[in-house]
């Protein structure tokens, strides 16, 4: 007889447990025992416990290459959280099977030794058999739905109670994110302010709307909100850090002269010599022109594609020196300049960021961020198994983001819905935008490195989203090169691992679709190509997703500083602004209590976070992974503390990329 000692543990969870009946079979290279009752004693089987075992078999099974739980039905149906599983062999031999997942209802599932294995040379034909076993599950369970035209794909679901309690949120987090977004919609309901379609009377009645939740930050920019440096900053630093880029050349359309920014620039220096020296930026806002516009509380909403053009001064700020609110010059179509009388240059700045408002959350922050990442998490489920080591490595980046992309199609991008109460273009102009940015996508963008040098904006000055940025862009490459040299031993291993190629395959084909010309791959033939597409994946899913994200109430809770839509179409000729005109401008109250609402919710990472670098599910079981992500946490609280001193001297702080800040995954 060959005894087998065996513990599994559940979830800590309050619903992890379960009273079904688990059984066990233990799979070797020599066969597999008989079925056994794992008969729970005490406590095994509830929220936390890890229970103990025996499993006899009449013969040797050999080294052991899986496990496979069974989940029967007893009394009710109901669903178990399985940490892992780990085997004691009769030679003395521990095997781990690490599993993290729910098993819902009568369920069989096999985990895998929790080695990472490549489908590369000779490989036994069980793990072959339980790998495509498990891939044909998860492709009948994650399926492919066709969003917009020109749009990724998604998940095929209506409602996030559709989808598998592996993706849903844990019940911790979904009581957080609720009472979150009660506390706001209940306090603007009793103010009154949830169903007033009245303008604004004054900027001062606004700052008591949300006098109970405010940030220091978001203090400090409703008291700046109007300055120009502060608006050249939110360009560096705000929510939207990767619009602005170095202008060699003013474009055709942009008619800018010498004579109009001499006033800006001083006399110690002319306009040709800053272009020369690099010294001007543009914020091009063209994507925009032509799109359709929303009616917010029936009344016609309004929108520009301004350009913008900014100035390092000798100061080192970056500020404004021309605004044109068209693409197209002309008498109706005027250049606003700092000298211009002060409500007509504070309103063409508002234009700017109205413009900038709609980019940022559609492209920067929904499509960049939320959907890729959506695209990632369905072909990582869907093409890579739980032993393939890539699989084990970005998985942890994948936490909740089928729930909170699907609730935002119910509820925040739906037709009716918030974006459609708060926004300029609302949901049809959103799904026009995003094919647009589909259409210009590129690779480089994707890749904090090459975006930062091919926007030029390498030397400028206080630009804390480009230095912080990559930091962690570096530490994450640092740990996926390590992993991919750990597991590919040469290029050959890489274009030749089927399974990785089926995945970024289909990335590129439901993600990407198929547009050649961006520069995405569509396959990896070398290890660098592979360090730098996980390195681009996981940068995207936490640390980019934190920048565009979790300052969106610190910049955006202010209205004047960032309109999220417009009622008036923008001026034409100079010397017509004043704050009263600007006030019927804006949105009306209800719009603006609404927007507040949402940016606040959105700003706040519900309970059940885990921070970058994070990962108490533990994939990985060989020792050379462990120490590699030791590593990695050692160099983000190293990053922390860097960041956290540089702030200590700064008015308005730049957190966004604190590593305690950054979530894993994209999840709010």
């Amino acid at each position: 007889m060959f005894n087998y000692k065996i513990k599994v543990a559940t979830g800590d969870e309050l619903s992890a447990g379960t009273i079904n009946f688990i059984y066990i079979v233990l799979v070797g290279v020599n066969g597999e025992t008989p079925k056994h009752h794992l008969i729970p004693w005490l406590k095994d089987f509830t929220p936390g416990a890890v229970g103990e075992y025996k499993v006899t078999s009449n013969e040797d099974i050999g080294e052991i290459l899986s496990v496979r739980l069974y989940k029967e039905y007893y009394l009710v149906t109901d669903e178990w959280f399985c940490k892992y599983v780990n085997v004691t062999s009769p030679s003395g031999h521990t095997y781990h099977f690490p599993c993290y997942q729910w098993l819902s209802g009568p369920r069989i599932l096999e985990i895998p030794e929790g080695r990472g294995k490549l489908l590369l040379g000779t490989v036994n034909p069980v793990i072959q058999q339980q790998r495509r076993t498990e891939l044909d599950d998860k492709r009948n369970t994650h399926r492919w739905r066709f969003y917009s035209e020109g749009v990724p794909y998604c998940i095929h679901v209506d409602n996030i109670k559709d989808l598998l309690l592996n993706d849903q949120y844990s019940s911790t987090k979904i009581t957080s994110f609720l009472a979150t977004s009660a506390t706001t919609v209940i306090a603007t309901k009793l103010k009154g302010y949830d169903s007033s379609t009245a303008s604004w009377r004054n900027l001062n009645e606004m700052e008591r709307v949300f006098y109970f939740i405010t940030t220091k930050n978001s203090e400090r920019v409703s008291q700046v909100w109007k300055g120009d440096t502060f608006f050249g900053y939110q360009f560096l630093n705000g929510v939207n850090p990767i619009q602005i880029q170095q202008c060699s050349s003013i474009p055709d359309n942009f008619p800018v002269t010498d004579h109009m920014v001499a006033g800006s620039l001083g006399t110690s220096t002319n306009f040709q010599t800053e272009l020369q020296k690099g010294n001007v930026f543009l914020a091009d806002y063209k994507i925009l022109q032509g799109l359709p516009i929303n009616t917010i509380n029936g009344q016609k909403q309004y929108l520009a594609a301004p350009l913008c053009l900014l100035w390092r001064s000798p100061q080192d700020y970056i500020i404004p020196i021309a605004i044109q609110l068209g693409q197209t010059p002309g008498n109706d179509s005027p250049i606003f300049l700092p000298s211009d009388p002060e409500w007509d240059w504070t309103l063409a700045k508002m234009w700017v960021r109205n413009a900038d408002f709609q980019v940022h959350e559609t492209v920067s922050h929904l499509l960049y961020t939320h959907l890729f990442a959506e695209v990632f998490s369905i072909a990582t489920t869907r093409q890579l198994p739980m032993g393939h080591p890539v699989y084990k490595l970005i998985i942890p980046h994948f936490r909740y983001t089928l729930a909170i992309n699907t609730l935002a199609r119910q509820t925040l991008i739906n037709p009716g819905g918030t974006f459609d109460q708060i926004t300029t273009i609302g949901q049809k102009g959103l799904a026009v935008l995003l094919k647009r940015a589909m259409e210009e996508l590129t690779y480089d963008s994707l890749c904090h490195p090459e975006d930062i040098k091919n926007r030029g904006v390498e030397s400028i000055p206080n630009y804390f989203y480009r230095d912080d940025g990559m930091k962690i862009w570096l530490v994450i490459e640092r740990l996926v090169s390590d992993v991919v040299h750990y597991y590919y031993k040469d290029d050959d291993s890489v274009s030749k691992d089927p399974e990785l190629q089926a995945w970024v395959g289909e990335i590129f084909t439901k993600g990407f679709l198929d547009n050649q010309s961006s520069g995405i791959p569509s396959s990896l033939e070398t290890k660098p190509e592979l360090i730098k597409y996980l390195t681009m994946v996981i940068f995207s899913c936490s640390a980019k997703h934190a920048a565009v994200n979790s300052g969106q109430f610190d910049f955006c809770s202010w209205m004047p500083n960032c309109p999220s839509s417009m009622r008036k179409p923008p001026p034409t000729i100079k010397g017509t602004a004043t704050l009263d005109s600007i006030l019927q401008i804006l949105p009306q109250v209800n719009t603006t209590t609404r927007t507040m609402t949402v940016v606040w919710v959105l700003s706040n990472e519900p309970q059940d976070r885990r921070p970058l670098g994070n990962y108490p599910d533990e994939h990985f079981t060989e020792e050379a992974p462990k120490k590699y992500i030791q590593e990695f946490q050692t160099k983000l609280s190293e990053i922390s503390s860097q960041i956290k001193e540089r702030n200590k001297s700064k008015n308005l702080t730049y957190p966004y990329l604190d590593p305690e800040r950054i979530e894993n995954s994209v999840s709010i």
